[in-house]
């Protein structure tokens, strides 16, 4: 469906067509970014320079085929250029999340042997100074930010010197940079991304330029994709899937791709860069959805009748087109629904958005159908980094809420005995670094063992049910999957994040992060007095909210997925504490071990 600039084998070919050949079209710039408060465009041509020179200084300070590289960097243009660099050499990147600590980028160098590291500022930077002197195979570390190096210290170097290295040896070294992204074969190794994981230390995913290409092709099959498309990219490049679906995907269809100076600017930039398409996480449409249903709360009563009767009628709408039976009365009355209410949403997304593509976890189909229904359509797909990512997505053409799409072309996927997805392709990774007994762990019969719970609908589209380790019996005999419920309870607006409790036990329990900006809204309309924000978790009229939410939303679960009693926390889960991962996913051991007496509290008020 999509539509490939140029058919390529490796990453450094991809170079080579972005850089050079398509350079000299000239017909719009490749990337943009912010920059004093203004967007910045990056032409193609700029694109070639920016990467040959800091290849070639690369080079110059000793960089060649096989050597490891490590980027340590928020979303930014030098984290792509210093990629293509990197692998144009032959070399390997080790991309590392810019949240991550000190003790964690010194295992993460220090066992991919990384011969440098590129860091984006003075924060990253003074990680890398506390552990430097324990890293033996550590030559150099560049600064993307000029202002951050420090002068006159042996080996740290800024991003500009290095480049300035690089196009002064242009002339000695002429086109050894295009020569050389030649050489890349599509078996050598790409990239090793550690997986934080939600136990254990991090293993190092090893994916060559065939596994990671081999996904882009079947992106391109698989979704309506071209030169016209605008991207908006925010989450972090570090990640495969970010990598693989809103970089080398877009750039390999000669998309324009605007990058998100954080998270938090995210809305602005929408209406700024106008995207068509979005790659993103279930936690965007979650907080979206919490706004626009708090806005609704605090209009008149006439003003909420109308949202909901517009929402419902952009329900009977979509659900008519799917089944062929739109009649006049219906296209009149959703054009109507459309211009007073839904039209106007939309258009805070830019207004030109032809789908976002969610993974990283499930999104609840209430979420997808709600959106659906304003006219914006969600894409959800399946992957691990071990698969490159992606394995299977729902079709522009063809989604259905609550699965994870049909697979994608060349890869397998079959459903062992005990429900566990397994996967065979061209995408599935190579093994783990150095670390031989878990790669073979991960495999048996050339079969990748997902660590996913699944099942097949009757229309062939994936259904994950939970993670398995994930899985737990309560002491009934019960077997509960805890995702679904937890997505569930994170749809009311008082809630931020949310663990399920019950592995064992008689019944469920939950820890519970509010929205603490919603809750002291509520507090203040309320009379409700407190000191800190945080006391209000204290408060029986906040504990009395939040369980009549919970009660709404879990009025359709069986009675063993109930809850029947929760804690609120003064806190999020943090990275820093070690109980979420750098994706946002719970380390659930951790949090049971770190909460245990407030746990062991819920299930002792029951059992006097």
């Amino acid at each position: 469906m999509g539509t490939l600039l140029k058919n390529f084998s490796t990453i450094a070919e991809l170079y080579l067509i972005l850089g050079k050949e398509y350079a000299k079209k000239g017909e719009k710039p490749l990337l943009k970014y912010r920059k004093d408060g203004n967007w910045v465009e990056v032409s193609y041509e700029q694109f070639g320079e920016e990467v040959e020179n800091f290849a070639l200084g690369l080079h110059k300070l000793g960089v060649k085929a096989g050597d490891k590289v490590a980027i340590i960097s928020e979303n930014r243009p030098e984290w792509v250029y210093s990629d293509m660099a990197i692998v144009g050499l032959g070399a390997v990147d080790v991309p590392i999340y810019p949240s991550l600590t000190a003790d964690t980028i010194e295992f993460i160098l220090d066992n991919s042997e990384s011969v440098g590291a590129i860091v984006s500022n003075k924060y990253q930077l003074n990680k890398l100074l506390k552990i430097q002197k324990k890293l033996n195979h550590l030559k150099f570390i560049i600064v993307f930010n000029q202002k951050d190096c420090p002068e006159n210290e042996e080996n740290i170097f800024t991003f500009a010197y290095v480049q300035e290295i690089g196009k002064k040896a242009k002339a000695e070294l002429g086109d050894f940079f295009i020569e050389s992204c030649k050489k890349v074969k599509e078996t050598d190794l790409l990239t090793i991304i550690y997986t934080s994981g939600t136990t254990g230390e991090p293993k190092g995913v090893m994916l060559t330029h065939k596994n990671v290409v081999s996904n882009v092709k079947a992106a391109v099959e698989s979704l309506p994709v071209d030169k016209n498309d605008v991207f908006l990219s925010f989450l972090p490049l570090c990640h495969i899937f970010e990598r693989t679906t809103g970089y080398y995907t877009a750039y390999a269809c000669g998309c324009l791709v605007a990058y998100s100076e954080s998270i938090d600017t995210v809305a602005q930039n929408l209406l700024e860069i106008k995207p068509t398409i979005v790659t993103t996480v279930p936690r965007l449409f979650e907080r979206i959805y919490g706004k626009i249903k708090k806005n609704v709360e605090n209009q008149p009563e006439f003003k909420q009748k109308l949202f909901n009767w517009a929402v419902q009628t952009g329900h009977e709408y979509r659900k008519a087109l799917k089944n062929n039976s739109l009649n006049v009365a219906l296209i009149a009355k959703y054009k109507l629904a459309d211009k007073l209410v839904l039209k106007k949403i939309r258009d805070k997304t830019g207004g030109r958005i032809k789908y976002f593509v969610s993974g990283g976890a499930a999104l609840a189909p209430e979420l997808g159908e709600f959106f659906e229904a304003l006219g914006i359509i969600i894409l959800e797909g399946y992957g691990l980094t071990e698969t490159s990512p992606v394995i299977s997505c729902n079709r522009y053409d063809n989604y259905k809420f609550g699965t994870v799409g049909k697979i994608f072309s060349g890869v397998e996927v079959k459903i062992a005995s005990d429900g566990e997805i397994l996967v065979k392709g061209p995408n599935v990774m190579q093994g783990y670094y150095k670390n031989k007994k878990e790669t073979e762990a991960a495999f048996s019969d050339g079969w990748f063992h997902t660590g996913d719970i699944g099942v097949f609908d009757a229309e062939g589209f994936l259904i994950i049910r939970d993670r398995k380790k994930h899985l737990f019996k309560t002491s009934g005999g019960k077997y509960i999957a805890p995702t679904p419920i937890e997505n569930l309870f994170l749809q009311s607006k008082y809630i931020d994040q949310f663990v399920l409790i019950g592995d064992r036990r008689m019944f469920l329990t939950a820890l519970i992060v509010p929205d603490f900006e919603a809750i002291k809204e509520y507090a203040d309309s309320n009379n409700i007095s407190y000191e800190k924000v945080e006391d209000l978790v204290q408060k029986k009229e906040i504990y009395d909210l939040i369980e009549k939410d919970l009660a709404v939303l879990q009025k359709n679960l069986a009675s063993f997925e109930r809850i029947r009693k929760f804690t609120l926390l003064e806190q999020p889960f943090s990275l820093e504490r070690g109980e979420i991962t750098p994706t946002m996913k719970i380390r659930r051991k951790v949090i049971e071990e770190r909460y245990r007496d407030l746990i062991e509290n819920m299930y002792k008020e029951f059992e006097k």
